[in-house]
């Protein structure tokens, strides 16, 4: 019975839940409404067409990085000052190409080597927000402006947190950030442990240009599935959500229609790239751009599968100052960024 049971979870391990996702949604349209069927695969082709530049650089820009091992410019952040730190961690954060998960490996290094909590926390918070790759999909699908826009709003969130926890680093509960028994980030941590030079020029050798291709093809199918399904769904959010009742619910840039989508941004955020084209599509049918910002950037960083990791990792007060900053940021920015458009 044992080994039946392990058998199974070993086999659901290896089901891509994007895909089945977009296989069920296909076959349930076939039967149901198979005139819509046809639309939304049309719209999903055409779509796809129209974020093919974008597609490509944001995977080019992903496999570069690894390539070349540009990613270990992460330690150069937490050398010197705290409040320099602190900034120059929110910086590279929001430039880094880590996700929300991705990202723990290398916190766990950072607290392990007893760097402050402070510029941790910034890096941290700004990282999930905002990368390269995110930054090309989100010209690509919510225009320039609001690309930029969220990259301000990943740094400002990032220097929230860092010189918030700053002010609260001598209280008793953060002394000890780390949960009992947690490593040093594993090989994840190694970037910051000992970081490695970086080699621009990739190319010159077989073992790089490897991991660009190999870099490239993952991200390829993962971004792929993703935004297909991301697609499909917004095909049917156009077709069977009325644009009047999205404007009468998300219309306004008020607070308590933005805290309302920082708040709904936490259970309901899947993943970075497929919010992406919902978020646009509810934009294109009433929602006030704000509001998208806010549940972005909540969604980000707080979502349950991002929270469960730092929950993992970090004492309780930790958790709840991260979570903290994070509303509070997302909230912020939300109100700003629907303020100036």
């Amino acid at each position: 019975m044992t080994t039946a049971i392990a058998l199974i979870r070993r086999r659901a391990g290896t089901i891509d839940p994007a895909l089945v996702a977009i296989l069920l949604v296909l076959a349930v349209l076939a039967v149901v409404a198979p005139a819509q069927a046809r639309d939304s695969v049309g719209f999903v082709i055409r779509d796809l067409i129209s974020i093919l530049p974008y597609l490509a650089a944001s995977i080019g820009i992903a496999a570069y990085a690894s390539a070349s091992g540009a990613d270990n410019l992460i330690a150069r952040a937490f050398q010197g000052h705290t409040a320099s730190m602190v900034v120059m961690a929110a910086l590279i954060g929001a430039l880094s190409p880590f996700c929300s998960c991705g990202v723990i490996p290398l916190i766990a290094a950072l607290l392990a080597m007893g760097v402050p909590l402070a510029p941790v926390m910034a890096f941290w918070l700004a990282s999930p927000i905002m990368d390269p790759s995110m930054f090309a999909l989100t010209a690509g699908t919510l225009g320039m402006e609001f690309a930029i826009a969220k990259t301000v709003a990943a740094i400002g969130v990032g220097l929230l947190g860092g010189f918030g926890m700053w002010a609260l680093m001598k209280l008793p509960a953060f002394e000890n950030p780390l949960r009992p028994g947690i490593g040093d980030g594993g090989c994840g941590g190694s970037k910051v442990r000992a970081p490695k030079q970086v080699v621009w020029r990739f190319w010159d050798e077989p073992a790089r240009r490897e991991t660009f291709v190999k870099n490239g093809l993952k991200n390829t199918l993962f971004l792929g599935k993703w935004l297909t399904l991301a697609f499909l769904l917004e095909s049917l959010m156009l077709a069977y959500i009325p644009g009047d009742a999205i404007a009468r619910v998300l219309g306004d840039d008020g607070p308590l229609t933005v805290l309302l989508a920082t708040i709904v941004g936490i259970p309901a955020y899947l993943n970075g790239y497929a919010a992406l084209p919902l978020v646009g599509g509810l934009i294109s049918q009433g929602m006030a751009p704000g509001v998208g910002m806010a549940f972005l950037i909540a969604g980000g960083v707080t979502s349950i599968p991002a929270a469960i990791a730092v929950f993992a990792l970090a004492r309780l007060p930790v958790f709840a100052a991260y979570v903290g900053f994070a509303i509070t940021g997302a909230l912020i920015a939300g109100l700003v960024y629907g303020a100036f458009v």
